[in-house]
């Protein structure tokens, strides 16, 4: 299979609550007209991107009933969904993150608890 720019993150899988960032690109100019270089601003403690790819989210033990040993046991795990979604822009804490390389391209792999907030396009 050939990787293209559309299916060369479907093979990634995100292992429970985290999530995958991309770096928004931030304006290199400060408010009072200097431009920082890049490392400059990849150091900040807070920073802001767009969400590529979710965890399934918080798993949930299942219950045990032993009042049946007869009863096949179903290995189904349930999750609690994360409040991230994929497209939403997050602003998150830089030193919770995992910084990682894949295709070239840098990502961060950021749990749901160093996220602070997010943005949706739609409407709540």
């Amino acid at each position: 299979m050939k990787l293209t720019s559309d299916n060369k993150l479907k093979k990634l899988i995100i292992v429970g609550d985290r999530v995958l960032i991309k770096i928004r690109k931030s304006d290199e100019r400060t408010s009072s007209g200097l431009y920082l270089p890049p490392g400059v601003q990849e150091k900040e403690k807070v920073q802001q991107g767009y969400i590529i790819k979710t965890g399934p989210g918080y798993p949930i033990p299942s219950p045990m009933e032993d009042d049946e040993p007869w009863k096949d046991r179903e290995e189904s795990i349930k999750y609690i969904p994360l409040q991230a979604k994929e497209g939403d822009l997050a602003l998150f804490l830089l030193n919770g993150s995992y910084e990682v390389m894949y295709e070239g391209e840098k990502y961060y792999i950021v749990p749901q608890h160093s996220i602070l907030m997010l943005e949706r396009e739609e409407e709540l």
